[in-house]
């Protein structure tokens, strides 16, 4: 397929009035955006805020920053940065606290939809798959060099594509023929690796699905940054502030997940001799429950079907650095400074 397709929809960001009514906003406060996208949720907080609250924008993709800079609200700003940074980026903006943070994981549409950013298996084009092309390793670059063992662990980890052996194999074979440098190629290489093995899969799902999801996590590294944003924004959100995460597929509700029932939970033996009043304040409440699209919402926008929204509030608890520990013990625990 050329790289010359179709018009490009509209972006629609997903869970839109959901994640904003989530915040509670308070009109003269201060409130993150950690994932620009098209700005569909920043504008609609934007419209809630009043002339005296601010909104800070983030994100990884220059294109999504570009689009950022037609936002000539005086409330408004954005950054270029990743997730990691988060602590960074209100440093710069001297945001000591902020009354919430938003935070939607996904991929979006303009990504998506642009076959020269190469995340799509359906248009043809550079295999890259950067959210900032600018920084990093390309997926073609990486499966050049990466082992068989590296590429099946990842497809296996990252995609839980229970057939990562075979793909890993076919992709080692295909590569000493020639160069994957096109989402076509990794796409028929998959493809044919996975049909000799299966007649099935989830209804309408592509069998290079769960490999380019994969791939696109790693190169990303979108777990780690999620991992490392989580605690960062707990340590700066204001008491009664709140935390809307919304995940779009299980690894990154699995992190999510965990990280508010660590941080909701006292985690002290029951037996203790103490009376309750005296046990200290878990640092985050869980609000409601997980929250899904509508059946309306994911008729407009296929995409929505797989978004996750939780919700907490931070309580007047103080906040301890052994808390965050628990809750991802494979990160270190400068990453979550202040």
């Amino acid at each position: 397929m050329s790289e010359q397709s179709s018009p490009k929809p509209a972006h629609r960001a997903v869970l839109l009035e959901e994640a904003v009514d989530a915040l509670a906003i308070r009109p003269d406060g201060v409130y993150v955006d950690a994932t620009f996208g098209r700005g569909g949720h920043s504008r609609a907080i934007l419209e809630r805020l009043g002339p005296k609250g601010r909104l800070i924008a983030l994100d990884r993709d220059p294109e999504a920053v570009a689009a950022a800079r037609a936002i000539t609200d005086a409330r408004f700003s954005i950054t270029h940065a990743a997730f990691s940074e988060f602590a960074r980026v209100l440093d710069a903006q001297d945001a000591a606290r902020v009354q919430g943070v938003l935070a939607d994981f996904g991929v979006s549409s303009p990504q998506l939809e642009d076959a020269a950013r190469g995340f799509s298996f359906r248009l043809d084009g550079p295999l890259d798959m950067r959210m900032d092309p600018s920084r990093g390793i390309s997926a073609a670059d990486w499966l050049a060099t990466a082992t068989e063992q590296e590429i099946r662990e990842a497809i296996g980890d990252y995609g839980e594509e229970r057939f990562a052996k075979q793909v890993a194999k076919a992709i080692v074979d295909a590569r000493a023929r020639e160069p994957l440098r096109r989402t076509e190629q990794l796409a028929s290489v998959v493809a044919a690796a996975i049909r000799k093995r299966e007649t099935q899969r989830e209804a309408g799902q592509n069998p290079a699905t769960r490999t380019f999801q994969a791939l696109r996590i790693l190169v990303n590294r979108e777990l780690e940054e999620v991992a490392l944003m989580l605690p960062q924004a707990l340590a700066r959100l204001d008491a009664g502030g709140r935390l809307a995460l919304i995940s779009f597929h299980s690894l990154e509700d699995r992190l999510v997940k965990r990280f508010l029932k660590v941080c909701s939970a006292d985690n002290l033996p029951a037996d203790l001799p103490i009376r309750a009043r005296d046990l200290p304040q878990a640092p985050l409440r869980i609000v409601g429950k997980a929250q899904r699209a509508s059946a309306a919402e994911t008729s407009a926008n296929p995409r929505a079907r797989s978004a996750i929204m939780r919700v907490a509030e931070r309580s007047e608890a103080a906040l301890d650095p052994a808390v965050l520990k628990h809750a991802f013990p494979e990160h270190e625990p400068d990453a979550w400074r202040s």
